[in-house]
């Protein structure tokens, strides 16, 4: 059996994270729609005409609290780690999420839906992937961290890969006194079975054409020849392969929520700086062609 190697410690310790969606009840939800709403008040009343975008008087002052807003928001990244209790950083996470989601709002308001192949689109563009990367992962820790307690109970990954190989070792010593197409199965379950052996693999949480979940199947129409003595020595095989696939599935199911709890940070951290890279282009080009 070949296993992947444990997760960052990150992922573990992101886990713990309190309610951050009505901090204070709500304060940052209210701001948020504050400034949605003042947004698009000053927008149909400032701006209406079809064609306008972020030359405009408004549109620079939208672009403006956008920018701040972003490198704000940015900051929160850094921030984060200067604490070691989920405490100190609660606020600025709730703040992290809904002012995002209010940022997303403005900057859509700043652009008056003029979009063209130029940096200022793809800043925009790099925006939308880092807000939508963000969603999903603090729908992760919503979802995930309880799932993976369902999953594992007072289990840890390590006691689940112990009884793994002490059911690989049990299964082949009884299969050696079994014929080989029995033993054939065995072995080949217990070598080629993997468990988060891939980047990808880890994220779905399985192995295509798994080696474990056949050899149960197939083990369940092999052994109707047998002598008496053999039969009980299969029953028994046969009742230690099934735990051992349900072990490797759970397995498999905690290495995947780990995954996916920590995989979107791939994508919001590098496009993040991408952001920042494009933002500051396209504040630079303004003051060039201003």
């Amino acid at each position: 059996m070949q296993v992947a190697g444990r997760c960052p410690a990150w992922v573990g310790a992101s886990m713990q994270r309190g309610n951050i969606f009505d901090y204070r009840n709500y304060r940052y939800f209210k701001l948020a729609v504050i400034l949605i709403l003042l947004a698009l008040a000053a927008w149909l009343l400032f701006d209406p005409a079809v064609g306008h975008y972020g030359g405009s008087w408004l549109g620079y002052g939208f672009g403006t609290l956008s920018a701040f807003m972003v490198l704000w928001m940015a900051w929160y990244g850094v921030r984060k780690r200067r604490y070691r209790g989920t405490g100190a950083t609660q606020g600025w996470l709730s703040a992290h999420i809904y002012l995002g989601t209010a940022m997303t709002v403005i900057v859509t308001l700043h652009s008056g839906f003029h979009f063209d192949f130029n940096v200022a689109t793809l800043a925009y563009g790099l925006l939308l992937v880092v807000v939508v990367s963000g969603f999903f992962g603090n729908y992760a820790y919503m979802i995930y961290p309880r799932q993976m307690t369902d999953n594992m109970g007072e289990d840890s990954l390590d006691s689940l890969l112990l009884r793994i190989a002490e059911a690989d070792k049990l299964a082949r010593q009884i299969a050696l006194q079994m014929p080989d197409d029995i033993n054939n199965v065995v072995a080949r379950a217990c070598r080629e079975t993997t468990i988060g052996l891939g980047v990808l693999e880890q994220i779905r949480g399985y192995q295509p054409d798994c080696p474990s979940a056949l050899a149960v199947e197939q083990l369940g129409g092999l052994g109707r020849h047998l002598s008496s003595d053999q039969r009980t020595l299969y029953h028994e095989l046969y009742s230690i392969m099934v735990r051992r696939q349900s072990l490797v599935k759970r397995a498999r199911q905690d290495l995947m929520y780990r995954a996916r709890l920590g995989i979107w940070l791939y994508c919001h951290v590098p496009f993040t700086f991408a952001l920042l890279t494009a933002l500051m282009a396209h504040v630079v080009s303004v003051f060039i062609y201003w």
